[in-house]
């Protein structure tokens, strides 16, 4: 049971390395520096066609030969046969250990330098000179990946690669057609995600990679996903553990991941959780579902909130001190975050008189709640009048640009359902909102 799971891992720390090293070693030059004037792409790659399902069962069946554990009663399921996630058929206790997975098959930033050093490095420079060098280590993951893809069938690392999704509704492969059916926040995220892919893409070139790889867009692009959705951050690096990179997002969640100082990776239950239960991970901050929108390609429909899409206030929002996370509308009351009414009473303030602007700006920057207060409550007319404003145009706007998406052939555009449904989430919500300042 998870008791006998617990005890176990300290024998794996102890005899799996050795045993993992060499039957790495032995099946893969993974652990080699890349070739310098590549022969072509190793047989049997993946097969990336969107009708190619995916190879889970086995991938499961390769980690356990590898020296992956999990708890008893721990499967992984699926409602669509496109997305599977870990799952438990017995109670697992608080602190219990979930999925152990051993250093060696782990993809890391670290390890990828170490290994791939030389041939990174044009690479990396091109990054930095694009202005881009805080994406190194999602990089040098992605590079890893590239490399065992090449390999094909050699790479030990196949029937995990064989077991991935084929297609992804991440940022990086929407099209400019998405980004118009979208909120301009939603859009400037997304946009984002698939300029950092083209940086990619135009890094990777200065690899000895084949040319058959180099001019596959479809398969670059895959490669970035893989490496994004994927990998979690960890102490500044990247790390990628099959296995635990089953776990779903969720907005409560059952499990964290950690790994030790032997880059061996734990996934341990952070709560009781009963039999019957799906076991998730945070993604990122659960309040707002748009950025995990843009960078995973899903939507968080448990999220309470979302941004209230003041795009045309990012100046004084940064001026303020506060981010996009901070400026938030909640879904089911309608009630809309303090830093929002600060933000656009400081934009209306600095539109009629620059004195009483400044005299505000002091007060929040001061943490004087009593001098803020008085202002509020002074141009409150001012400020409920420029949101009602807000609120109308972009309930206006997302029925456009959902018009928009449905007059799209979903088969080419195969991320309209998801669009739709994020534009839904954001109307239902503006919807409530609406009602709230009306009523104020």
């Amino acid at each position: 049971g998870t008791k006998a799971f617990a005890t176990f891992f300290p024998l794996i720390n102890y005899i799996m390395k050795f045993i993992l090293l060499a039957a790495i070693c032995a099946k893969s030059a993974s652990a080699l520096p890349l070739r310098a004037t590549p022969a072509g792409v190793g047989h049997g790659t993946v097969n990336l066609s969107s009708s190619v399902e995916r190879d889970v069962y086995t991938m499961a069946d390769w980690a356990a030969g590898y020296g992956v554990q999990q708890a008893d009663g721990l499967q992984l399921n699926s409602y669509d046969g496109k997305d599977y996630f870990p799952a438990t058929q017995v109670d697992i206790p608080a602190g219990s250990p979930v999925v152990y997975v051993p250093n060696d098959l782990v993809f890391s930033s670290s390890k990828a330098m170490q290994q791939y050093g030389n041939e990174l490095s044009a690479c990396e420079n091109q990054l930095v000179q694009a202005g881009v060098g805080d994406k190194v280590p999602l990089f040098r993951v992605f590079f890893a990946i590239l490399v065992e893809y090449e390999k094909g069938q050699d790479s030990p690392f196949y029937p995990w690669l064989n077991s991935l999704p084929r297609i992804f509704n991440t940022g990086a492969s929407m099209t400019y057609a998405c980004f118009d059916c979208l909120p301009p926040y939603a859009a400037y995220l997304a946009l984002s995600e698939r300029q950092c892919f083209v940086n990619f893409q135009k890094a990777v070139r200065n690899a000895p990679f084949a040319e058959e790889v180099l001019k596959n867009v479809t398969v670059l692009k895959w490669a970035y996903n893989v490496a994004l959705t994927r990998s979690i951050e960890y102490n500044g690096e990247r790390m990628i553990a099959p296995m635990a990179d089953m776990f779903n997002h969720g907005t409560q969640t059952e499990v964290e991941i950690s790994y030790d100082a032997n880059g061996d990776c734990y996934a341990m239950a952070t709560c009781d959780i009963p039999a019957g239960s799906e076991l998730r991970i945070s993604y990122g901050d659960p309040t707002d579902p748009t950025p995990l929108f843009a960078k995973y390609g899903f939507l968080d429909e448990s999220s309470p909130g979302t941004f209230s899409k003041l795009m045309h206030m990012r100046k004084e929002m940064e001026a303020l001190g506060y981010t996009f996370s901070n400026l938030l509308f909640y879904r089911d009351t309608g009630d809309i975050s303090p830093e929002v009414y600060d933000v656009v009473l400081y934009y209306c303030l600095l539109r009629n008189d620059e004195g009483l602007a400044n005299g505000f700006y002091q007060a929040v920057m001061s943490g004087d709640e009593g001098t803020k207060g008085q202002y509020h409550e002074q141009y409150w007319a001012y400020t409920k009048e420029e949101l009602q404003k807000h609120v109308d145009k972009m309930l206006t706007d997302l029925d456009r640009w959902s018009a928009k998406a449905n007059s799209y052939d979903v088969n080419t555009h195969p991320r309209v359902p998801l669009i739709l449904q994020h534009n839904a989430f954001v109307k239902e919500t503006f919807m409530k909102v609406k009602s709230y300042i009306d009523m104020m």
